[in-house]
């Protein structure tokens, strides 16, 4: 029986248990004395469910991988196993063909051997399935059984079933935080390993980034190739300078016409299209930015006497990251204006203001937190972004201002450092780690100080 089959199963002896457990809840009702229920059928007919479902579901989940190594274990000490090669990418692509031909995933295998294990595989499998099977089984009727006896008028169903709701509200919370620590865990893990190798000093203060001297671990760092300042200039020249003098501009302006200018019928069509650059792939403003507007601006630079212009450029790169991320200033700055009081609009017309001088000197001064807030976390999400800095600005760790060269950023280099063989025991793959936790960090404080703005904006006007 499979693992499907077997879940189906089990999701219907649960489902029969509510049949059952509302049933005779409901005939409560019709007891002698009209004594009246603590809970409503409906609770009872879960309560049941859930301990016909969760052991048996639970049981399955365990066994699943478990019985998975216990045929492995079976099979490779089967006398079959015995002559297969010692080399271990032809040993396991022989039983992968045995295990396939075993479940009924093709007909037979190029290898001779695979046709004879699967012999022994599919016994295995049999076996070890049929006893998850009647273990799950029983698992799901004894725990329907036992809490379809607790049924009656007096018995707390609804206090127990919001109780396992709540644990699973708690569960789902709290598989968010441990995964962030993890995330963090491993980041500060791997960051020791590459600090303990390279000056911290080297990597957060030097000018020189050039990793790929650092072949084996005893060289990490030997010529002063992880200074990691040309990366984090990168960073902030594309997508906190260029991407933001593109996106406040364009995102303020917006979000103001649409909110003091626009007709109803206007706002309505409008709005949807502005935000739906936010849910454009990543890849596509990539090609666009690599395709159109990079050789754009490399003829304009040449056009304007500098030679230097190619078509990778951060000028290229920071244009498009920030049409990417105009929606997400203009929805929060949306958000802030219309937020502010009508009677501060009013009070302003009524004394002689125009629109325009109520906008410039009352409406967007008191949206200005919210305002800040989003452009903030919009900064966050440009300094996180690869694809179209690896497709438009290029690779080389430059430490320039010049808008038409070529830069690179801290995401970029992760990417190149982590792709392909690597060995996790050298300073250069190392350092895509502690680029990982710099930026992880940096980041962090950004969403704290825009949530904390935007928390303070709310508390004033809500």
């Amino acid at each position: 029986m499979s693992s499907l089959a077997l879940f189906l199963i089990v999701l219907g002896l649960a489902a029969l248990g509510w049949l059952m457990a509302r049933a005779r809840a409901m005939a409560f009702r019709r007891v002698a004395g009209g004594q009246r229920a603590h809970s409503l059928p409906n609770y009872h007919g879960w309560y049941v469910a859930l301990w016909a479902a969760l052991p048996a579901l639970l049981f399955i989940a365990i066994w699943t991988p478990v019985s998975g190594n216990l045929v492995s274990e079976e099979v490779m000490s089967s006398p079959a196993a015995s002559s297969l090669p010692p080399f271990e990418m032809q040993r396991m692509a022989i039983l992968r063909e045995a295990r396939e031909i075993a479940e009924g995933d093709r007909p037979g295998g190029f290898n001779p051997q695979s046709s004879e294990i699967a012999t022994v595989y599919k016994s295995a499998l049999g076996r070890y399935r049929m006893i998850g099977a009647v273990v799950a089984l029983l698992l799901a009727f004894a725990g329907g059984a036992f809490a379809f006896t607790r049924v009656s008028p007096h018995f707390r169903a609804r206090t127990k079933v919001e109780r396992l709701v709540m644990a699973a509200l708690l569960g789902a919370s709290t598989i968010a935080i441990v995964t962030t620590a993890g995330i963090i865990a491993s980041l500060l893990f791997e960051s020791v390993r590459f600090f303990s190798l390279v000056n911290p000093l080297e990597f957060l203060f030097g000018t020189h980034w050039s990793p790929q001297i650092a072949i084996r671990a005893d060289q990490a760092g030997s010529s002063g190739g992880f200074g990691a300042i040309p990366l984090f200039w990168g960073t902030i020249f594309i997508g906190a300078i260029i991407a933001m003098i593109v996106a406040i501009p364009l995102g303020l302006m917006s979000a103001i016409y649409l909110t003091q200018y626009a007709k109803p019928a206007v706002r309505k069509w409008m709005k949807p299209l502005l935000e739906m650059l936010a849910g454009v792939p990543t890849v596509v403003y990539g090609y666009f930015a690599a395709l159109t507007v990079a050789p754009l601006i490399r003829d304009f630079g040449k056009a304007i006497g500098i030679a230097s212009a190619t078509s990778e450029s951060a000028l290229a790169a920071g244009l498009v990251m920030g049409i990417m991320i105009i929606p997400f200033v203009s929805s929060m700055a949306d958000d802030s204006i219309t937020a502010v009081p009508q009677a501060m609009r009013d009070g302003s017309l009524a004394m002689g203001a125009t629109t325009s001088e109520t906008i410039r000197k009352v409406i967007v001064p008191a949206a200005l937190p919210g305002i800040v807030g989003g452009v903030l976390l919009a900064v966050s999400r440009a300094i996180g972004e690869t694809m179209i800095v690896v497709m438009a600005a290029g690779l080389a760790a430059n430490l320039t201002a010049n808008p038409f060269a070529s830069v690179t950023t801290v995401t970029t280099q992760i990417v190149q450092l982590l792709t392909g063989d690597q060995e996790f025991d050298s300073a250069k793959t190392l350092a895509a780690f502690a680029l990982g936790l710099v930026l992880f960090i940096v980041t962090l404080l950004l969403n704290i100080v825009a949530l904390r703005v935007v928390k303070k904006y709310r508390e004033a006007y809500e």
